[in-house]
């Protein structure tokens, strides 16, 4: 185990090295840039493209870009070892990569659709996180930080949606309530081995296309919360650095919601 560093209390260390999966997206991009501005060599993963885009626009100096694509399961080991072969094994990962095959109204809904967004987002978490904790395992420390919802912890609230706006949908739902489980699972399971799981519950973060084009909807979404706002992508940035650096060497199992008091009444 690491000795703690009052330097890293509230962010990994520099000497770290820190994977992000989704590390291009709208929730992912602030977090790697945080660590890139810390000087952390930090391996973003991405689709095609997207992680090399943003390392590119934005000048980083310490992200190494790669292309993968967690849902091809048949080829995540070899992905795995690759990535610990360049650049040794992670002291942390942050995984935020979702895939939903839907978006659909529960009436639209079919069980295929259902199906598929478990088998696109959960399954390759599991089949990932196991991966990694293995070699951290082996180690002897590491740290794991999935992305939940506020809707893996409760329901969207119809009331707010208007038309042809439907709810948030179940599919998405079930998958973020089993990463929050996932976690606690595999907290139990790794820590002995000095491997910490948390989670982090964010929302509502809607992206700028969605600030956009349904202001009406903000506006609901704003008062839902007890800060009576949104949150901005950058807000994600504290909470994750803080579970995966030295600052939580005691805290395994936690699901860490980011919400704005969304899921506090």
């Amino acid at each position: 185990m690491h000795p703690v560093n009052p330097a890293s209390l509230l962010a990994p260390a520099k000497d770290r090295v820190i994977w992000i999966t989704g590390g291009a997206g709208y929730l992912g991009s602030p977090i790697v840039a945080a660590l890139d501005a810390l000087g952390v060599k930090t391996v973003c993963l991405d689709l095609p493209g997207k992680a090399e885009a943003m390392v590119t626009e934005r000048g980083l100096r310490h992200t190494i870009p790669v292309s993968a694509d967690l849902t091809d399961l048949a080829g995540l080991t070899a992905l795995v070892a690759r990535l610990v072969a360049d650049h040794g094994i992670p002291d942390g990962l942050a995984h935020l990569t979702f895939a939903s095959s839907s978006g659909k109204s529960m009436e639209q809904i079919s069980t295929d659709d259902f199906n598929r967004t478990l088998t696109l987002s959960l399954t390759p978490a599991f089949a990932l996180c196991r991966e990694v904790a293995a070699r951290m395992a082996s180690r002897g420390s590491g740290s794991i930080v999935l992305f939940s919802s506020m809707y893996g912890l409760v329901s969207p609230d119809p009331r707010i949606y208007f038309a042809p706006m439907a709810p948030n949908p179940i599919d998405y739902g079930t998958s973020k309530a089993g990463i929050i489980q996932m976690v606690k699972y595999l907290a139990v399971h790794y820590g002995p081995q000095g491997v910490r799981f948390n989670a982090i519950a964010p929302g509502p973060f809607p992206n700028p296309k969605i600030q956009r084009d349904l202001p009406q909807f903000i506006d609901k979404l704003k008062a839902r919360t007890a800060l009576n706002r949104i949150g901005h992508n950058h807000e994600v940035v504290g909470p994750t650095l803080f579970l995966l650096g030295d600052g939580a060497s005691f805290v395994t199992g936690h699901c860490l919601t980011v919400d704005g008091g969304w899921t506090t009444w």
